[in-house]
């Protein structure tokens, strides 16, 4: 069994042929130019599809891309960085040119069913996945299922508040956790840290152009025993462990799965996310809590994709 997956970003339009056992067998990549607007752009992922489905046995499309997405996995509304997508039936738009059956999901959701089909999030029935990248969203996995809410929204994990007198990022009010986890803003909080330690190998890189700063070098500088770059992402680890608590007590779910550039900063984020979640967390939601990451990398949104086309159609 094959399914079509699409990764729809502001950049590129990643498309790949999923074999549901083998998983990735076929993959391409194009530009977007979403500035060309709605139809070039449906027009060149229907184009992309169709070189694709000569494949034997494909049996539909998912496609992961951002913005809000109804429940029926059809309809966008308010996707950034793409001209004209404001309340689209996506789905139906890209089957009228391939033949093929699609749905869509949030690029958040798509993560987390690509760890419930192909990566560790295969020995979970029910998991919360946590995205750090360049902001923070989230999937809820439910029983094996996405759990999407009344409304299909469900999982702006980087939009819970853990301090309204905190600092602003892409929320409509301060302190949420995208504030502290989100790649740019962790970025602007070391920055902040680090210009009061001008002492610090951090500051003697990056003084001059504090907009190079990454969390990548922060982990790196951790790795070599900086105790200002540790201070930091242990900072970062438990306001993440305050976040995860809420989800928690919220949610009854007990397994955490997290992926994303900001996540590769390994013991550095999670040990500390840990100690606050024993010290914080109430004593009978601690039994089975895990606090994993997931390493499918590059490939996650092709495979959670295929894995939205595999649940709809097979």
């Amino acid at each position: 069994m094959k399914a079509i997956a699409i990764d729809l970003g502001g950049t590129n339009i990643k498309t790949a042929v999923v074999d549901k056992e083998l998983g990735i067998i076929e993959q391409s990549s194009t530009p977007t130019h979403a500035d060309l607007g709605k139809d070039h752009l449906l027009d060149r992922i229907g184009g992309t599809i169709l070189e694709l489905t000569k494949k034997e046995g494909v049996i539909g499309i998912g496609m992961g891309l951002p913005g809000m997405i109804n429940n029926e996995q059809t309809t966008v509304t308010h996707a950034p960085n793409l001209a004209g997508w404001e309340n689209i039936n996506a789905a139906d738009e890209i089957s009228s040119r391939t033949g093929l059956p699609c749905r869509i999901e949030n690029d958040a959701n798509v993560a987390a069913l690509g760890s419930l089909h192909f990566g560790i999030g295969q020995k979970y029935d029910s998991f919360i996945m946590i995205t750090l990248g360049t902001g923070v969203g989230g999937g809820i996995i439910f029983n094996k299922k996405l759990f999407k809410g009344t409304r299909g929204m469900a999982a702006e994990l980087g939009h819970v508040i853990i301090d309204y007198h905190g600092p602003l990022s892409n929320s409509v009010t301060r302190g949420t956790i995208e504030a502290y986890l989100g790649q740019r803003f962790l970025s602007r909080f070391a920055s902040d840290m680090i210009i009061q330690n001008p002492d610090n190998d951090l500051y003697r890189k990056f003084n001059r152009d504090f907009d190079k700063l990454e969390p990548v070098d922060l982990t790196q500088e951790a790795n070599l025993g900086n105790e200002l770059a540790i201070e930091i992402l242990e900072k970062t680890g438990q306001r993440l462990g305050y976040a995860i608590i809420n989800y928690t007590h919220m949610m009854d779910i007990r397994k955490y799965v997290l992926s994303g550039g900001v996540s590769k900063a390994g013991k550095w984020l999670f040990d500390p996310a840990r100690e606050i979640v024993k010290k914080h967390m109430m004593a009978p939601f601690q039994d089975g809590f895990e606090l994993v990451y997931e390493d499918l990398g590059n490939d996650s949104s092709l495979l959670g994709a295929a894995g939205l086309a595999f649940n709809s159609f097979s």
